[in-house]
């Protein structure tokens, strides 16, 4: 197990929805150990599948030294009126853009064991669950900008050097 590159924006596996996790498929937790390890790293808060190239529901997290994952994660709750955050995205590199997000989250989802799990918090796991719930469905943050900051997003990423 080990930590694995991270794909970046314009990459087809972060655009497309991931299929739900298996249970008891036998690469599972490789797939649950390479998560955590990726996401230990200095200044990550969330690493979802997709961003090593795996199209399965699972995600791992970092946030104020809390570290761990969930399989098939959907958002059950959010609270609080959207406000703007300035958000980040390992595979958009270098960048932060103000994203509109639910202050307060709630996640649903499994252990490998099959046995229920339940994150929620507010502030940056907030933004950490809904950021990487929305990785699994095939979106990227800067998707969700609004109009006239996203429009100046690309155009500083089509102008990175990365891209």
């Amino acid at each position: 197990m080990s930590e694995r590159p991270i794909r970046l924006f314009g990459d087809p596996v972060l655009r497309s929805p991931s299929d739900p996790v298996k249970l008891g498929d036998p690469g599972l937790a490789a797939l649950v150990q390479d998560l955590i390890d990726t996401v230990t790293l200095p200044g990550r808060a969330g690493v979802a599948a997709c961003q090593i190239g795996v199209g399965l529901r699972a995600f791992s997290y970092n946030v104020d030294g809390e570290i761990g994952y969930v399989l098939n994660p959907e958002i059950v709750e959010l609270g609080g009126e959207p406000e703007l955050v300035e958000e980040g995205c390992l595979s958009v590199p270098g960048f932060y853009f103000p994203r509109r997000r639910y202050p307060f989250a709630r996640v649903e989802g499994v252990d490998l064991d099959g046995n229920r799990v339940e994150l929620e918090g507010d502030g940056l796991m907030a933004q950490a669950l809904q950021h990487e719930t929305d990785h699994l469905d095939g979106t990227l943050y800067i998707m969700g900008l609004d109009p006239e900051i996203k429009r100046d997003a690309m155009r500083q990423i089509r102008e990175s050097d990365w891209f």
